[in-house]
């Protein structure tokens, strides 16, 4: 895929979908956040850099937990709205920047912690992405990845409907995938976890903006993986009172630098 047309794509789809992300994950309690947390380890003097912070929901949330974050995002409108929900819950150790998650607008080894959520799912070179969060993490600190990791026999057809569904979308990793990401990047494993991410395909739909057809092309399939009792999709889809449900395999890996 070119670099330049895949930039557009991104600025496209989370420029669209910065509101509906936001109203979707914004609002009561993020088990996953608080796994995230868990793994992190934040102290109250870190300073911590969220990498394509999206609406700022994970900044905002790390904010309480250490002295200073930094949120970068290479999308305006997502930026704009994490500054609306950071002025929303008053929280004044938050600054923003404009800038490419690999290609980082900081210095080496500035951070305590840097962690990323949902994003490496997007990118053309994981590895460079992982590279440029070692770059600016200080020695002894931590790198945080967060991110769908579907089983390897599913990862194909995982992959094609989210693509489907958002065409921003590169690939998937399998955890064993993020576990070599990490040894070719000279980075040490500190903890790893897993999280179920349950999602209602219909919500998940009116926050995305797929390409004309392909919404009724992703129902179709899901609604063949429920006919057949097939797992094909790598997302465990059901029929719960006539609402297709799935869920959303995450791995959650924190390396020591």
């Amino acid at each position: 895929m070119d670099n330049a047309q895949h930039e557009a794509d991104i600025l496209d789809q989370f420029t669209r979908q910065a509101e509906p992300f936001l109203t979707r994950h914004a609002g009561g309690k993020d088990a996953l956040l608080d796994l995230m947390a868990a793994c992190a380890q934040p102290r109250p003097e870190d300073i911590l850099l969220d990498v394509a912070c999206g609406p700022g929901i994970i900044s905002c949330f790390f904010a309480k937990r250490v002295g200073r974050v930094v949120g970068v995002d290479m999308v305006p409108a997502m930026l704009d709205c994490a500054k609306r929900l950071q002025t929303e819950r008053g929280l004044r150790n938050i600054e923003w920047k404009l800038g490419r998650s690999t290609a980082l607008p900081f210095a080496e080894e500035t951070f305590d912690c840097v962690l990323t959520r949902f994003s490496f799912h997007h990118y053309l070179d994981p590895l460079a992405g992982l590279r440029e969060m070692k770059r600016v993490c200080r020695r002894g600190g931590t790198v945080l990845v967060a991110d769908v990791a579907p089983r390897q026999e599913s990862q194909e057809r995982f992959n094609e409907w989210e693509i489907l569904r958002d065409p921003s979308h590169t690939r998937a990793l399998t955890l064993q995938e993020f576990l070599s990401l990490g040894e070719e990047a000279g980075l040490t494993v500190n903890r790893r976890e897993s999280f179920s991410l349950l999602m209602d395909l219909e919500e998940l739909l009116s926050g995305s903006f797929p390409k004309p057809g392909d919404a009724r092309r992703i129902r179709e399939m899901f609604e063949e993986d429920i006919r057949t009792g097939h797992d094909s999709l790598g997302v465990a889809a059901r029929d719960e009172s006539g609402a297709i449900k799935i869920t959303y395999p995450v791995a959650v890996l924190a390396w020591r630098k």
